[in-house]
């Protein structure tokens, strides 16, 4: 049939609960505001260093790399305990294997957080290859991590993610883009995308039509 490539917090994986629980945890030790999970949806989506960061500025602190690695440290070894599968995504992505479709993830989650979700939500199993944020030295929205993923091969292959990262990265790699709708970006990110789902479950008959 050919691959579908899924993006993975947002898209997947509901994992706001971790990363509010461990960035808390950080503004604690570091006697600051705490975050809430809307605030932390909004800032998803370009890696943990990138959200760190956003957080401090929010709280008027410059970047601290220091805080970056505790956070990571911290994230990485409790990845797995709040966060749930999307509604449907055990079941829709069986058939999406059943009808021959090859299955990867692109994620800018670092590879050891991203191993322990996909292991501990029991979804691991359905991916030929797993790109994450550190397996390369380019990361979405940079089109070549989507084609790492798709190990060079574009023809017939979809993009699904929640982010303008997702979107991007598939226009530049010449690959049509599901928007997943259900995930934590704005509308306006699926500007450029080929298609919107509002339920992972469409992503079966739509990736049938593209």
């Amino acid at each position: 049939m050919g691959t579908i490539v899924f993006d993975l917090d947002g898209t997947l994986v509901d994992a706001l609960p971790d990363f509010t629980d461990a960035m808390n945890r950080l503004m604690a030790a570091m006697a600051l505001t705490p975050v809430t999970g809307p605030e932390i949806a909004g800032y998803l989506g370009d890696g943990p260093r990138v959200l760190v960061e956003r957080v401090l500025t929010a709280r008027g602190k410059p970047m601290d790399e220091s805080a970056h690695a505790a956070f990571l440290t911290d994230y990485t070894a409790h990845a797995a305990e709040g966060s749930l599968l999307f509604p449907n995504v055990t079941e829709t992505l069986e058939e999406l294997a059943k009808r021959g479709w090859r299955l990867a993830v692109c994620t800018n989650k670092p590879a050891a957080a991203t191993e322990i979700l996909l292991l501990a939500l029991d979804i691991r199993r359905f991916f030929a290859t797993v790109s994450a944020g550190d397996s390369h030295p380019f990361k979405k929205p940079d089109p070549r991590h989507l084609l790492a993923a798709l190990a060079g091969e574009t023809g017939r292959s979809i993009m699904v993610g929640d982010h303008r990262n997702d979107v991007q990265a598939a226009l530049g790699a010449g690959v049509p883009c599901i928007f997943a709708g259900w995930g934590y970006g704005k509308p306006e990110m699926a500007a450029g995308a080929t298609a919107v789902a509002g339920r992972f479950a469409d992503v079966v008959e739509l990736a049938e039509t593209l």
